[in-house]
C-alpha cells in the first residue's frame, strides 16, 4: 500500500473518531508529511473505508519510516515516532482542558467520557496491546475477583535494552508521573509522550493532574498526580484530597497506594492516586460487623467482609469522615500486637500504614481504610503480610491498591507456563517450570479423573484465582479466623 494512501486512511480515522475537524485535515497531513521527510502529497483513492484502525495504520506508517531509514528499527524509536504522528491530531493542553470543563458543566460523566475516548483514540491508551491481556473472573466467598495476566507491555529487543544501558541518564522528567511528561517526545529508556494530555483538577486550592493509565487494567483506569515531585505520604490530607476528588467526580472511586515499601506501589517517589469508573469486588463486599466510635456519632463504622483487614466509614459530611479516618490512622500507626506479628516500628522505622479508598454512593461518602504492616522476618523475608513463599510461583510482587481491591495483575510468563500445567494434568508431555511442579502434581491428583481438553483451562484458571485469594489473605494483618477476629476487635476497642 502506498504511503500516501496510509496517511489518508489515518486522517480519515482521525476524522471519524473526532480527533480533528474537516478544517484540520490539510494541516494534519502536512505535519505528517514533514515527519516522513516527504515534500509533496499525491492524491489517492483511500480505498473507501479503511479496514485498519488507528493502531494498525500507525504500525504500517512506522514500518515505512524504518524501511526509509527515517528511524531505526528499535522499540523506543518506533514508539517515539508513532507518538509524534498522533500528536499531529491532538489539540494543545489548554484547548483539551477548555473542552473538558465545558462538558463538565453539563455533566462530570460526559467530561471524563470525552477525555477517555480522546486518550484511547490518540493511541495514548494502548488498546490494541491491552486486548492481548488474559482476563477473567473467579468466584470466591468474598465475591468475584478479577484476574489479569498482563500481556500488554511488549518485550523490548536486546538492542534496545543494550542502548538503554549506554545512554546518558537524565532526570528530566524526574519520573514517569511528573507533569513534564505531557508532550515529551521520549528517549531511549523513557516512554514517548508526545500524544499525552492531562486535565488540571483543583484539589484543596492546589493543581493536581488527571490522566489515564496507558495500560488500563479496568474501565477508565485513571491516575491523579501531584504537580510537585514529592514522596507518597498517607496523612489526614490524603483522605481530604481523595474525598474532594470523588465530590467533583462522583462516578469515580479513587484510592492511594500505601506509603511504605513492600505494602506500597511501584512508585513511591511521586504522590499520586488511582481511580476509575469500575466497581471492584471489595466495593461490593458487605459489612462483617458494625461498631461505634466515640466522638464520631455521625459516622457509620464497619469491618468489611474481605480477606484483608478493612474498616469502612460512611458519612454525608467529608470533614467528619476525614476526622474519623485520621483518628484511625493515628491509632493504627502506633498499634502493636506481638502475638499476631504486628509491631508498629523497629527502632525509628515505621511499619504500620493504610491503603485508603474513597467513593460516593448517592449522598453518602465512603472511606475504606485497609490496615497494612510491612515487617519482614527470617521466615518471610519479603514480608510477613505479603504473599508467602508457596504463592511466589504465581505472584510475589507487592499487593498494591489494585490488588487490595480484588484485581490480580499477574506476570506475562504465566500465559505459557499455565498451558504446560494443563498438559501435565492431562498426562501429556509437558515442560512444567520447576517452581510450579509441586502445585501441578497436587492439581493432577485432584483433577486427573475429571479433566479433559474442554475443561482443563477453566480448572487451572480457578486454581490461579484461589492462589490470588491466598495472596490477599497473607496480606491481611488480622486473619479471618477466631484469633484474627479477636485481634481486630481488640484494635477497634482502642478507637
Amino acid at each position: 500500500m502506498m504511503i500516501y494512501q496510509l496517511i489518508q486512511q489515518l486522517i480519515n480515522q482521525a476524522l471519524a473518531t473526532q480527533l480533528i475537524e474537516r478544517e484540520d485535515e490539510i494541516y494534519a497531513r502536512n505535519q505528517i508529511l514533514s515527519l516522513l521527510h516527504l515534500t509533496e502529497f499525491k492524491e489517492v483513492d483511500a480505498a473507501g473505508e479503511s479496514n485498519f484502525d488507528i493502531p494498525d495504520l500507525l504500525d504500517l506508517i512506522v514500518d515505512y519510516a524504518c524501511n526509509q531509514g527515517i528511524i531505526e528499527e528499535l522499540f523506543d524509536e518506533k514508539e517515539i515516532f508513532s507518538s509524534k504522528i498522533m500528536n499531529c491530531f491532538i489539540a494543545r493542553p489548554s484547548a483539551v482542558n477548555q473542552l473538558f470543563y465545558g462538558k463538565y458543566k453539563q455533566d462530570p460523566k460526559a467530561a471524563t467520557q470525552y477525555f477517555y475516548e480522546l486518550s484511547k483514540n490518540s493511541n495514548y491508551i494502548q488498546m490494541k496491546r491491552i486486548r492481548n491481556n488474559i482476563e477473567y473472573k473467579t468466584t470466591t466467598e468474598y465475591g468475584e475477583l478479577d484476574i489479569t495476566i498482563n500481556l500488554s507491555k511488549p518485550e523490548k529487543d536486546p538492542k534496545s535494552i543494550e542502548l538503554e544501558r549506554s545512554v546518558k541518564q537524565t532526570d528530566y522528567p524526574k519520573c514517569l508521573l511528573c507533569v513534564e511528561n505531557e508532550g515529551y517526545s521520549g528517549r531511549i529508556g523513557h516512554p514517548a509522550r508526545s500524544n499525552h494530555r492531562m486535565i488540571r483538577v483543583n484539589l484543596l486550592e492546589n493543581t493536581w493532574y488527571l490522566q489515564y493509565s496507558p495500560y488500563v487494567y479496568y474501565n477508565e483506569h485513571c491516575i491523579v498526580l501531584s504537580e510537585k515531585h514529592t514522596d507518597m505520604v498517607i496523612s489526614p490530607t490524603t483522605f481530604l484530597l481523595l474525598l474532594s476528588f470523588v465530590e467533583q467526580f462522583p462516578h469515580y472511586f479513587v484510592g492511594s497506594n500505601a506509603d511504605l515499601p513492600i505494602v506500597g506501589g511501584s512508585i513511591l517517589s511521586h504522590d499520586h492516586y488511582q481511580g476509575g469508573n469500575y466497581q471492584f469486588a471489595m466495593a461490593k463486599a458487605g459489612d462483617d460487623w458494625a461498631f461505634k466510635m466515640a466522638g464520631y456519632p455521625d459516622v457509620e463504622c464497619a469491618v468489611v467482609k474481605w480477606p484483608m483487614s478493612v474498616i469502612r466509614l460512611r458519612s454525608d459530611q467529608i470533614s467528619t469522615l476525614v476526622e474519623a479516618g485520621s483518628h484511625i490512622l493515628d491509632k493504627w500507626k502506633k498499634y502493636s500486637d506481638e502475638g499476631l506479628g504486628i509491631e508498629a516500628r523497629t527502632g525509628e522505622t515505621p511499619h504500620n500504614t493504610i491503603t485508603p479508598i474513597a467513593r460516593k454512593n448517592g449522598d453518602v461518602f465512603e472511606l475504606d481504610l485497609v490496615l497494612r504492616n510491612n515487617r519482614t522476618s527470617d521466615e518471610h523475608p519479603l514480608g510477613i503480610f505479603h504473599p508467602h513463599a508457596d504463592i511466589h510461583h504465581i505472584k510475589k510482587e507487592n499487593i498494591g491498591l489494585i490488588e487490595v481491591m480484588g484485581l490480580a495483575v499477574l506476570p506475562a510468563r504465566l500465559k505459557d507456563e499455565l498451558v504446560e500445567v494443563e498438559n501435565y494434568i492431562l498426562g501429556r508431555s509437558s515442560a512444567v517450570a520447576d517452581y510450579h511442579l509441586e502445585w501441578a502434581e497436587a492439581l493432577k491428583a485432584r483433577y486427573q479423573a475429571i479433566a479433559n481438553e474442554e475443561n482443563v483451562d477453566g480448572l487451572v484458571r480457578e486454581e490461579v484465582g484461589k492462589k490470588f485469594l491466598r495472596c490477599l489473605e497473607d496480606a491481611g494483618v488480622f486473619k479471618r479466623n477466631e484469633v484474627g477476629a479477636a485481634g481486630f476487635q481488640q484494635f477497634i476497642s482502642t478507637l
